[in-house]
């Protein structure tokens, strides 16, 4: 079957390491007992993909591996579902973002960016008609992401005000999208003047300056930036605010961790990863009640793979970028 897929690791090239070509359907490989296999219509890329291709996440003993957190698709029964890309141990009950154990499609077992990929049937969840393959495939890592950190983890709700750092990548734009939607006071930073104006378009009430003043203090801000913006997001809240943190592509190396503010100001500093099943449940109820949909950058076939890597790589894009097969 189609595939795009790491045959090797590069730091400092990662596209180098991208391969485009066949690998094994699942069903040559062997599927698990209690397992399902879902023909792929449609994939999202994540910065997972790009760590990835650099050796991060990935064991160089697992490789070739297919690549892709993200998919939507047809069941063995012809039904339209949405993969969940958490794939927790057969023995873990509860939340599956806390089993120790946990992986995701693409680093234990092989991922999205193929005709086919082999999940755990547990691992699937409706698509409604109203959602498209490719609105779909955005939802299980970034969106379901954003939507843990907003509610779940960060407990927020309507009339509260939220900060969101990095304007324009697919986290970030997703929090603006469903703070918006849950009725919070969304606010937005971006270097870049017309990512700021995009994150307006999508209902963010106000957009800054990376790094600038903000005219008040914020209830919580979702970081998923890191080094840049660390210091910036500490500043920006109120006494007894919380910061949820999901990612550092900025790097996670500190300068100050601004700990005296931390504890004087009372502050929770919060983390979040991925998210349930049932939180990824919720989320694609939500957008089907609601009309919201995620924000798709652009759309490439499969085969182009390599070119939507290095619109990622570059910061180029704005939302999700979705492959298709």
């Amino acid at each position: 079957m189609f595939a795009v897929y790491a045959d090797r690791f590069s730091q400092d090239d990662p596209i180098s390491a991208l391969q485009v070509g066949e690998r094994p359907e699942p069903a040559d490989v062997g599927v698990p007992d209690g397992w399902t296999t879902v023909t792929v219509k449609a994939a999202s890329l994540n910065h997972h993909d790009l760590f990835s291709l650099r050796g991060v996440g990935l064991r160089e003993e697992a490789l070739p591996m297919i690549l892709g957190c993200d998919a939507a698709g047809y069941d063995e029964d012809g039904n339209e579902v949405v993969v969940h890309a958490v794939i927790s141990d057969p023995s873990w009950t509860g939340d599956e973002t806390l089993d120790p154990r946990r992986s995701l499609l693409s680093e234990r077992y092989q991922g999205t960016f193929a005709d086919k990929v082999a999940v755990p049937r547990s691992n699937v969840v409706p698509k409604p008609a109203s959602l498209s393959f490719e609105e779909a495939a955005c939802l299980p890592t970034a969106w379901l992401t954003a939507y843990r950190m907003l509610f779940t983890r960060g407990g927020l709700h309507a009339g509260e005000t939220v900060l969101v750092q990095g304007a324009g990548g697919g986290v970030a734009t997703a929090a603006i999208v469903l703070g918006r939607a849950a009725g919070l006071r969304v606010l937005v930073t971006s270097r870049d003047e017309a990512k700021r104006a995009r994150a307006l378009e999508l209902g963010a009430h106000e957009a800054f300056e990376s790094g600038a003043r903000l005219p008040v203090k914020v209830d919580a801000v979702i970081e998923t930036v890191g080094r840049a913006t660390w210091s910036h997001s500490i500043r920006s809240l109120r006494p007894g605010g919380r910061i949820i943190t999901s990612g550092t592509t900025s790097g996670p190396q500190l300068d100050d961790a601004e700990l005296t503010r931390i504890f004087f100001l009372q502050l929770s500093v919060i983390g979040s990863t991925m998210g349930t099943r049932d939180e990824l449940a919720a989320l694609v109820t939500m957008l089907d009640a609601t009309g919201v949909r995620p924000l798709i950058d652009r759309t490439l076939p499969m085969t182009d793979a390599p070119a939507g890597f290095a619109a990622m790589l570059e910061g180029e894009q704005f939302g999700k970028i979705v492959f298709t097969r």
